[in-house]
């Protein structure tokens, strides 16, 4: 197995973007990588122009943690990951310092506004947190000179706010969202999931049933604070009770959502462990 390219400076960035003039597809992570983010690599191998190299982040963002325990207790496997990229064929991978991508400190500067949908789900909850993501994706993308780059749509709020950060400034950056890997009980793969005791991933496994709940109801006509009453009542009758939102939103995230045009998002914690999800309401 041949290993990447490890790079550490934005100026080694330059010098293996300068070795050729391919065009360059961007997976940025924040490590504890699994097979949803091989699946990621993957795809961006497979959809981007033939001759695309593609170069990986591996960076733990501090300024989009609210909470400096979940940013402590965020799983580091470099070695590990290393070789999960070699697998995949990535082609280079930048593990920026702290100092690298925040030389001036960990101040916060988004290119943009997250507006009214950084306002609502994760926003709403995590205050900072979208801004906070939006500096860090603006300046890795930036570092890598990306022309293409692929997000998972496990994050879908994010994937919005990104494609609307990249449409707002102009960007010569396509950005591709990516379908949810899944576990085969429907369990979204995220990196947090190794934190799970056994006991708590069983109950994890509830959350995909949860939002089918949801879309099905709606689907068959219910209004839509109906149909999020019968998914918090499943949650409640499999003892998953601490909750953050389970809500239908429309695709853009701001319009009344309709059966056509939805998608159910969860997030909730179990065993201090926070996951989210979201589940397309499909005819």
């Amino acid at each position: 197995m041949t290993f990447p390219t490890v790079l550490s400076t934005a100026a080694q960035v330059n010098d293996w973007r300068n070795e050729s003039l391919s065009p360059i597809a961007a997976v940025l992570t924040m490590g504890a990588l699994h097979d949803g983010h091989a699946q990621l690599v993957t795809y961006a191998k497979s959809h981007s122009p033939e001759g695309t190299r593609v170069i990986a982040t591996i960076f733990v963002n501090p300024t989009q943690f609210n909470n400096s325990t979940d940013l402590e207790k965020y799983p580091r496997t470099l070695e590990d990951d290393l070789e999960i990229l070699a697998g995949v064929g990535v082609d280079a991978v930048f593990i920026p310092s702290i100092l690298e991508i925040y030389p001036d400190g960990l101040s916060i500067a988004a290119p943009i506004d997250p507006g009214s949908v950084g306002e609502i789900l994760e926003g709403k909850i995590r205050p900072g947190h979208f801004l906070g993501m939006l500096t860090v994706v603006h300046r890795l993308l930036e570092i890598t000179h990306a022309n293409y780059s692929f997000f998972g749509e496990k994050d879908f709020q994010q994937l919005t706010l990104v494609r609307a950060m990249i449409k707002e400034l102009a960007l010569p950056i396509e950005i591709i969202g990516v379908p949810t890997v899944r576990d085969e009980f429907g369990l979204a793969l995220s990196s947090r999931n190794r934190r799970l005791s056994a006991t708590a991933l069983t109950a994890a496994r509830k959350i995909p049933i949860a939002m089918k709940v949801v879309s099905d109801g709606f689907k068959e006509g219910m209004e839509k604070t109906e149909a999020e009453d019968l998914g918090k009542k499943y949650l409640l009758e499999n003892k998953l009770a601490n909750l953050d939102y389970l809500e239908i939103c429309a695709e853009n995230l701001l319009d009344l959502p309709n059966a056509s045009n939805a998608r159910v998002f969860i997030a909730l914690n179990i065993d201090g462990v926070r996951l989210i999800d979201n589940l397309k309401v499909s005819n």
